[in-house]
């Protein structure tokens, strides 16, 4: 009895010393998926602020977060290179790469790095901007413009992250519970993407033009091919759109629950509560095209695939969105599910609110420029499927 007692202790202690190790090695994964949470979620409620309140002043709420979130990032990915670097294990040092010929980290804990002095930088730049130039007149403004690079490397630091543990781990389980974060990283991507392209793809009133196409079709397939390339989920596209709408309706849902008012001038708008951002864009119906066609085509196919990926994506995207856009300008879309119908501060309402614009001149027009929204998804479809072979390999 003792004997067994003696032999079984040792494999007692091994597993809960390996569970120890394990949960050291995650945790500033978690740490930098929380952060990245808090990036998008930041950044939502920064642009509704702008849209309800004005720039009353660098410190509101959203712009902390913002900041705060980046610091986290970037100060857990610090610890983990400091970790490794000087009490790091022959494995853990096996599983990073290394910089300045000393330091020695997780690629993606080293993007995250970057990503997070990227957007620190953003922060005295649009401080500066605003004070000299106004209010931007666009989202996509010089300062921005940095902060924006500066939050998607942080997301392509925890993508990377993540995937790198994905395809490390050895238990389907563990693939599975990776394989959901990496999903989720992806979809925070992609929402930081639309917010990018919200000036022409957000608002119904666009989506009867070849624009709203061309660009969704230039940019989002190749995130949610890489994703259903590199993932181990039977359907991870679905999965990353499913939760890049679940970020939009939720931020959409609780910001417009909170009073607010517009305290900058000119007022032509008086809201009463927080605009909240526009519905999503049902990407979920392009992607389950995407993980079906990525089934039926094997990778020794890719060329085939991102053909039928490209035209599919803009197919599936037309068929929806065309009369989604008639219904969400509809009186039947003005409500607290849908939120259409809410405005800036600064808009002077009129008839333009219910109408769609900047059309294309002709059935001709229109056609041609679906056509070059087919050549770009087939172009993103491509990098998609490159960047997704990458992913699946890394292990760093």
């Amino acid at each position: 009895m003792a004997t067994t007692v003696s032999t079984f202790a040792p494999s007692e202690n091994s597993a809960a010393g390996s569970l120890t190790r394990a949960t050291a090695i995650e945790w500033p994964l978690y740490a930098v998926v929380f952060a990245s949470t808090c990036i998008i979620v930041g950044l939502l409620w920064d642009i509704s602020w702008h849209r309800t309140v004005g720039r009353d002043t660098f410190w509101s709420p959203p712009h902390v977060l913002e900041q705060l979130a980046a610091i986290v990032a970037g100060l857990s990915c610090g610890y983990l290179v400091l970790r490794t670097t000087f009490a790091g294990t022959a494995k853990s040092r096996g599983t990073s790469v290394r910089f300045w010929h000393l330091f020695q980290g997780p690629l993606g804990a080293w993007v995250c790095i970057w990503g997070t002095i990227t957007m620190i930088t953003s922060a005295p730049f649009d401080n500066w901007w605003h004070n000299a130039y106004g209010l931007d007149v666009k989202i996509l403004s010089p300062p921005h413009m940095v902060l924006f690079a500066g939050m998607i490397g942080i997301q392509i630091g925890a993508l990377l992250m993540v995937v790198a543990a994905q395809n490390r781990a050895t238990s389907v389980d563990d693939q599975r519970r990776l394989g959901y974060i990496f999903a989720f990283s992806a979809a925070i991507i992609v929402a930081i993407l639309a917010v990018g392209m919200f000036e022409d793809t957000a608002l119904p009133n666009d989506m009867h033009r070849s624009l709203f196409y061309k660009l969704t079709a230039a940019i989002l397939p190749a995130f949610l091919v890489a994703v259903a390339r590199a993932s181990r989920l039977k359907w991870p596209a679905t999965v990353t759109a499913l939760l890049y709408m679940s970020i939009i309706l939720i931020m959409m849902w609780v910001t417009q629950l909170f009073p607010a008012h517009a305290k900058l001038a000119p007022i032509y708008n008086a809201v009463t509560h927080m605009v909240p951002p526009p519905f999503p864009l049902l990407l979920v119906f392009p992607a389950i095209a995407i993980d079906l066609l990525m089934r039926r085509f094997g990778p020794e196919r890719d060329w085939a695939l991102t053909v039928t990926i490209g035209a599919a994506f803009v197919a599936v995207m037309l068929a929806v969105h065309w009369f989604w856009a008639d219904f969400l300008i509809s009186p039947a879309a003005r409500n607290f599910v849908f939120g259409a119908d809410q405005w800036d501060y600064s808009s002077r309402l009129g008839p333009w609110r219910y109408q769609f614009w900047n059309r294309d001149p002709s059935v001709a027009a229109f056609t041609k420029g679906l056509g070059i929204a087919i050549l770009f998804g087939i172009v993103s479809s491509r990098i998609g499927l490159w960047c997704g072979n990458g992913l699946a390999r890394i292990k760093r």
